[in-house]
């Protein structure tokens, strides 16, 4: 009876093993892993309906390239520069918070938007660049943001994705500043609301709010990641908009000017802030203004014989 009951025991552990094991497999795809909470790919979100001119326009296989020159305050003084707002229609994966090797229809579709600004502080060269990827049902906040800021002292870099709350990833050469991570309850986004303005203007947030203002401000002016008090207002001037967010707290204002009609091109901003240090420090106005949009799909125009379409934007 002894040897007649080895077999039965055995049968019973291989059982239990598979019954946990699929316990495991289901919590994973109902959306967790570990301690942190993913946007399932199959969550069945209400889309938006799109409309006709807006798939002919940012499904075209084409993204939309503008150029500004800008104006930007930095150190308590004005530099001249250029700025680039890159708009343009992409699959993105919920998950992993990726674009897909390989697209399929359980992806996010996208408005994704990199912008850039280059400007000189004395002998010394400045790049920035801030992406942000927004669903194009305007039905969630952004899925993720990212902002990198190059000079000669160093650069830092700083990533913002959307899970059961904001998970904000940061790197610096400052002691102060240097590899953080934090998390943060959602709130409205600054750096979304230029995806917004494209989508849908009337969408856009208004009143007194809770936002993050952008990643790349909070990094130049060394203040805490985190959401603040917004007095947002949406004008409208005959043929043109201004959408303002000033945040009484940091004595910041930014005015974003686009066009009443679809697309909805974004044609100037303005930004006042302090700048400079201690004491010396006042408050400056960065401004940008457009200079030429193209539609073009640059990521096939990468031959020498291409270079000439910089000078067409004004670059």
């Amino acid at each position: 009876m002894k040897f007649k009951l080895i077999p039965v025991f055995f049968a019973l552990c291989f059982f239990t093993a598979i019954v946990s094991c699929k316990k495991d497999i289901k919590s994973t795809e109902s959306g967790f892993v570990g301690n942190s909470e993913i946007i399932p790919t199959k969550t069945k979100t209400e889309k938006t309906p799109l409309s006709k001119e807006f798939k002919e326009y940012w499904y075209s296989g084409k993204a939309e390239i503008t150029s500004y020159r800008l104006e930007q305050a930095r150190y308590g003084e004005i530099r001249d520069g250029k700025a680039v707002l890159i708009f343009v229609t992409e699959p993105f994966m919920a998950d992993k918070q990726v674009k897909p090797d390989q697209p399929n229809s359980d992806h996010i579709s996208v408005l994704k938007l990199n912008s850039t600004k280059k400007f000189l502080t004395g002998i010394y060269p400045y790049s920035i660049m801030n992406s942000s990827f927004y669903p194009v049902y305007d039905n969630q906040h952004a899925i993720k943001l990212t902002s990198s800021v190059q000079e000669w002292c160093g650069q830092v870099f700083t990533q913002l994705n959307n899970r059961s709350h904001f998970e904000v990833n940061s790197y610096s050469y400052f002691e102060s500043e240097g590899d953080q991570y934090q998390e943060l309850e959602k709130a409205h986004l600054e750096n979304e609301i230029w995806n917004k303005i494209r989508i849908n203007p009337n969408n856009l947030p208004t009143g007194k709010i809770k936002m993050v203002p952008s990643l790349e401000y909070l990094r130049l002016a060394h203040k805490e990641l985190t959401s603040y008090e917004a007095n947002v207002h949406l004008g409208n001037s005959g043929e043109k908009s201004v959408y303002t967010i000033a945040y009484p707290s940091l004595e910041r204002t930014l005015s974003i000017t686009f066009s009443n009609s679809f697309p909805f091109g974004i044609e100037s901003w303005t930004e006042s802030y302090k700048s400079g240090f201690g004491q010396d420090a006042k408050t400056l106005t960065s401004t940008a203004s457009k200079i030429k949009t193209l539609k073009q799909a640059y990521w096939q125009e990468n031959k020498n014989s291409d270079v000439f379409l910089r000078d067409s934007l004004g670059l």
